[in-house]
């Protein structure tokens, strides 16, 4: 069930979104919104029982018009009100990123990658053999197709891009360390897949220095792989290779991995912290 209504701004928390909201994209559409209106309500959902500070919406898609009606001063927006738990919520969030095909290369690399992780949370390993016991009749479209294709081919479709294309973004998604991912971001090497994929195909040891690599060449992407190669005469001890696989899987880990390890470990999140 869904509704349409104004709501306080004050109203509405923000969770940590997968893409960051960009200041110039949210001055852009608040001219827009000057011209001919919000065309289009942000989403949210009703949680009046959550621990977010008291307020009883939280965002699910629309970060960059809350913030360009934030910009123009006004008390409320107008919002569709949908029911919907956590799971269902980042589902739509990563949905409407990446079906609106406004994202760059990496961006979309990740966010396809958090579409299936969350969609497999939510509705375990999509897998051939599955049974038959989900009643909704999309999600067993869903599901169909799943089977036939496979999700790189469903997203594909969905998309417009070759099965190859999705399967490449995976694959960048999976590889790139977050510390270069950041350093790339905003940047024109962030929307050259060709790019990603070579870092995303580097050995393990060379993808945890390419952070270092980047600021040291000073953006010069040609020049990062050039100091990355250098890096090679000197080889690590074992222990140093060692090192740089875990702090390349630390990297590439969910939530889910990190907390199994830390327990592994004997330690807590909030002992790391410290």
């Amino acid at each position: 069930m869904s509704t349409f209504k104004a709501i306080e701004i004050s109203n509405i928390h923000i969770p940590k979104r997968l893409r960051a909201v960009e200041e110039g994209h949210a001055v852009a559409i608040m001219s827009s919104i000057y011209e001919v209106g919000l065309i289009e309500p942000i989403t949210v959902r009703s949680t009046p029982n959550a621990k977010n500070g008291a307020k009883p919406y939280t965002l699910i898609t629309g970060a960059h018009r809350l913030r360009a009606v934030e910009m123009m001063g006004e008390p409320k927006i107008e919002t569709l009100v949908v029911t919907a738990n956590a799971v269902d919520a980042q589902l739509m969030e990563i949905a409407e990123n990446v079906f609106r095909n406004n994202l760059s290369a990496m961006d979309l690399a990740i966010f396809i990658q958090s579409y299936r992780d969350i969609w497999e949370t939510k509705y375990k390993k999509i897998s051939a053999g599955r049974p038959a016991d989900i009643n909704s009749a999309n999600l067993s479209q869903l599901i169909s197709e799943e089977q036939e294709l496979g999700f790189s081919a469903h997203v594909a479709d969905r998309l417009g891009l070759s099965k190859r294309s999705i399967e490449r973004s995976n694959q960048i998604a999976k590889n790139l360390p977050v510390s270069l991912r950041d350093k790339l971001r905003g940047t024109p090497a962030a929307d050259n897949q060709s790019v990603l994929l070579k870092f995303a195909k580097l050995a393990p040891e060379k993808r945890t220095k390419a952070a270092m690599a980047y600021d040291k060449a000073e953006g010069d992407i040609a020049k990062v792989f050039d100091y990355l190669e250098d890096s090679k005469k000197a080889k690590p001890s074992k222990q140093q290779q060692i090192l740089d696989r875990l702090i390349d899987g630390w990297g590439r880990a969910d939530k889910k991995t990190i907390t199994a390890f830390l327990k592994h470990a004997g330690l807590t999140a909030e002992k790391v912290s410290k």
